[in-house]
């Protein structure tokens, strides 16, 4: 079971590199600066009942994927092509359902969320995955945010009492949310001093970062001195203009975050990216990143 461990963790076996500086793994390490740093980049699939034919048209190094219907409480079952998961070069971390709020003070939200969290760590576990991503959640009124806190660390100290979650917990910032307990990274700040010696990791998002009133440029080094950590990027633009509030991820080209600024997080962030931009123009995306990383 999994407490803690290095950032960007994971039990495959790392990519090779050829002598021409191709990787064996896939078309998409290609690009000269993306071989020598070993960056691993990807997309969330659309398609979660062929999740690795979805990379493979990608060319993707890395995938995310649901384990469940994101909307639903359900418990999740076997995937039915869990074999060929686990045999793909193709790494895996698993997003958890919306619907999760592990700060909540009512008990039935909050109990079925820890509930789903160790369900879901499994089922992730069970595909190889290096982590599950789980937002940090919302209370209802500035007088509630302790208690949402010491929630978050309840979750891990209870569940380090039966062993340790099987894959690390990722917690996500969030894009709005006025009582959230992670859009702004004073607020992740004091989640952390109650959650990161338990082995929390970390998964930084563009668009949520900018929609909740974070610059961007730095962001990734003022995480790191908060976290020690960032273990996953969701690299999103943004359809609204900055501190919105407004969880709507964009393509690059449409978007409102300059695309030279999130090339340079991937850059600086040292951890896996995966895109969660709209279909029609992930593609396009996956290029931008190819030519500009």
């Amino acid at each position: 079971m999994y407490l803690a461990g290095p950032s960007g963790c994971n039990s495959r076996d790392e990519t090779s590199i050829d002598d021409a500086g191709h990787s064996a793994l896939s078309p998409f390490l290609t690009h000269p600066l993306i071989t020598l740093t070993g960056m691993r980049i990807g997309a969330h699939v659309r398609l979660d009942s062929d999740p690795i034919g979805f990379g493979e048209k990608l060319g993707a190094d890395v995938i995310q994927m649901f384990v469940v219907d994101p909307q639903s409480w359900d418990k999740p079952t076997p995937h039915p092509r869990t074999e060929e998961i686990l045999a793909s070069p193709i790494e895996v971390v698993v997003h958890s359902s919306y619907q999760i709020n592990v700060a909540s003070l009512n008990n039935r939200l909050r109990m079925p969320s820890r509930n789903a969290v160790a369900q879901q760590a499994k089922a992730a576990a069970e595909l190889g995955a290096f982590g599950l991503v789980v937002h940090g959640g919302h209370v209802r009124s500035d007088a509630e945010l302790d208690t949402g806190i010491d929630n978050w660390r309840k979750l891990f100290e209870r569940q380090q009492d039966k062993g340790g979650f099987a894959v690390p917990i990722l917690i996500e910032n969030t894009a709005g949310g006025n009582h959230a307990m992670a859009r702004h990274f004073d607020s992740i700040a004091r989640l952390w001093d109650a959650v990161g010696d338990y082995g929390a990791g970390f998964c930084l998002d563009t668009c949520h970062a900018w929609a909740g009133g974070e610059e961007l440029v730095g962001a990734v080094d003022r995480i790191k001195a908060i976290t020690g950590r960032i273990d996953l990027v969701h690299l999103n633009s943004s359809r609204d203009e900055f501190n919105s509030g407004a969880d709507r991820h964009a393509n690059f080209a449409d978007g409102t975050i300059d695309p030279q600024l999130l090339a340079e997080v991937c850059r600086t962030a040292g951890a896996p990216v995966v895109l969660e931009t709209p279909a029609d123009g992930l593609a396009e995306d996956l290029e931008y990143l190819r030519e500009h990383v």
